[in-house]
């Protein structure tokens, strides 16, 4: 398997949970899914997002570091 840099593995994400979306139709996923959003300047629309995705990373990787 390859690896994935942050930026692939949130499309990666995102790509999984709009699947998920499809499956379900979850008010909370959808909800989730508008705030992932990635616009023209490669930010999600909820600038938060990306600073929590990063921060998910990093305890992910101090939980693995075999792994890193």
């Amino acid at each position: 398997m390859k690896t994935l840099d942050a930026e692939l593995a949130y499309m990666a994400m995102v790509s999984f949970l709009e699947k998920y979306y499809e499956l379900t139709h979850a008010d909370e996923i959808g909800d989730l899914l508008s705030s992932m959003t990635i616009w023209g300047d490669g930010k999600p629309a909820d600038a938060a997002i990306w600073s929590d995705w990063l921060e998910a990373i990093e305890q992910v990787l101090a939980q693995h570091p075999e792994k890193s």
